[in-house]
């Protein structure tokens, strides 16, 4: 214990970046899965799908039937094309091996993070305040888990410290580090267009702090490395620049209301229970004093927040990217405040009490959320099926009137037609019910088993996936109906986290999936 503390008093930084790796490192091993859609979907899905020679979403121009671009980014997904097609090369196809070289590669950009998070504190404020938000970004017990994960929201966290970093490592002594720090936070732009808000958000700053050439310099380098990373590739997919960005404007403000609203307290309450109470109200605080002092961090921070905040299209995850700023600038004055005010220096135990509130809760949540399979009964009933060579499968999700995708890259290469048996609407008449929706060139929306009848043998599936459950024996026997042979094969059981949101919230649908063999076929296994 001695040299632990003595390492941590000769080397903060360096004992920072350890235990945090640490951490990581066990997310990259254990905490498999995907965090939320997009991560996967937009991502994992779609380059693994153009490595094996198809288009899973049909975004590339050659796939579609009336070609136009949709609204997709597509430097960061591109990047893990790049990778897939070079592990493809050295003969790597096992899909856990793949995710967790994805995982570990983001474990250690991720340290970015910490690293220039100590480096801002420590310019802003002091040793012993850059040595605790250090820790803090460092151990908080969502980080792990969500640094692990494809969201662009997460990935685009350390280039947007790292342009901050360069703006504030010799502020007024070298103009070269505008232009620098204009570059990298430019690439943000090409991970996660909003993070144009809050580099718009720097150049205001410094123009409202009269720094002219500072600030024509830093949109220079911005320029530069949107038109370098998001027009070229733009350009080399569709023969122009910029096309995927305007669609992807369009489609949001046509589908502003379309998904998950919440009203405008949304992002505060996320802010403020994240870090836990007292501590987390503390921090709200603290953000706003002093605000000028720091406008270079404030502004975009506050910028970004206010823009989701009034948007009618709000998620958990969009508030992610500007969390470690919120996190500087409140932990910093709050421990400023506690130094100075006369409330605070007569109510020491109070302090005492919010960090030991907020360290007990976070060292039982860490563990926990770092060794977390996330949608565990998804990729694994994908594991579990890529053991055979078939033909295609059936998820039975009649209970309601939406399936959950499931992520096929775990089917490793095989990307076969899969349907979907979902709730009807009440207005389906008989004739609508033995039809079905084309969600993709391979996903197909049906609403009644006996949409089988009028297909031929080759179509129908190898495989029934049933999702949860409730009235399991009546579902079961619907589909024996159609297909009498069917035999249980396994149940794959959700995450210990998996079924806790679920309980929190059943938007969160993780639920135990049944899969059934219909034997209308003999199955090879499947030695790839």
């Amino acid at each position: 214990m001695k040299i632990l503390q003595n390492y941590w008093a000769k080397y903060p930084l360096q004992t920072i970046l350890i235990a945090g790796f640490l951490f990581r490192f066990i997310a990259a091993i254990f905490s498999g899965g995907f965090g939320m859609h997009d991560d996967h979907f937009l991502i994992i899905e779609a380059s693994q799908s153009w490595v094996d020679g198809t288009d899973y979403n049909n975004w590339l121009p050659q796939n579609q039937a009336n070609p136009k671009p949709e609204g997709h980014n597509f430097f960061y997904v591109g990047l893990h094309y790049l990778f897939f097609r070079f592990v493809q090369f050295l003969g790597l196809t096992d899909v856990w091996w793949k995710m967790f070289l994805v995982r570990l590669i983001h474990a250690i950009f991720s340290m970015l993070t910490v690293f220039y998070g100590y480096k801002i504190s420590q310019k802003l404020y002091d040793d012993k305040i850059a040595k605790n938000i250090g820790l803090i970004l460092s151990l908080v017990w969502f980080m792990p888990f969500l640094s692990v994960r494809n969201l662009v929201e997460v990935v685009s966290i350390p280039i947007l410290m790292g342009g901050i970093w360069y703006i504030l490592k010799n502020e007024g002594k070298k103009l070269i580090h505008y232009f620098v720090g204009g570059l990298i936070l430019g690439m943000s732009f090409s991970i996660r267009y909003q993070c144009l808000l809050f580099v718009g958000g720097v150049g205001l700053a410094l123009l409202l702090q009269k720094k002219w050439r500072e600030m024509f310099l830093c949109a220079f380098g911005v320029l530069i490395s949107i038109l370098l990373l998001q027009g070229i590739i733009d350009f080399f997919i569709w023969g122009k620049p910029f096309v995927e960005l305007w669609a992807y404007i369009i489609y949001n403000i046509e589908a502003r209301n379309s998904y998950g609203t919440d009203n405008w307290l949304m992002y505060i309450t996320i802010l403020s229970v994240i870090f836990f109470l007292p501590l987390g109200f503390f921090l709200m605080i603290s953000f706003f004093r002093n605000w000028r002092k720091n406008l270079i961090i404030f502004l975009p921070t506050f910028i970004f927040w206010a823009f989701h905040t009034v948007f009618p299209n709000k998620q958990e995850r969009f508030i992610f990217s500007v969390i470690p700023f919120y996190l500087i600038l409140g932990f910093g004055e709050w421990i400023l405040w506690t130094r100075k005010s006369n409330f605070w220096l007569s109510r020491k135990q109070l302090i005492f009490t919010t960090l030991a509130i907020f360290w007990i809760l976070n060292s039982v949540l860490l563990p926990i959320f770092s060794v977390s399979y996330s949608k565990r009964a998804r990729v694994e009933s994908m594991i579990y099926l890529s053991k055979y060579k078939f033909t295609s499968f059936l998820t039975e999700d009649s209970n309601s009137q939406s399936a959950n995708m499931l992520p096929r890259f775990y089917l490793n290469g095989q990307w076969i037609p899969q349907y979907d048996l979902i709730k009807p609407n009440k207005n389906l008449d008989s004739a609508a019910l033995l039809k079905c929706d084309e969600i993709s060139s391979q996903v197909r929306t049906i609403f009644s088993v006996d949409f089988f009848k009028t297909r031929q043998t080759d179509e129908l599936p190898d495989f029934v996936l049933f999702i949860g459950e409730k009235n399991l024996a009546n579902r079961v026997e619907k589909i024996k109906k159609i297909f009498p042979n069917l035999k249980e094969e396994t149940i794959i059981e959700p995450s210990l986290v998996d079924s806790w949101l679920y309980q929190l919230n059943s938007v969160n649908k993780n639920l135990p999936i049944y899969i059934y063999k219909t034997q209308i076929r003999n199955l090879q296994k499947n030695f790839r």
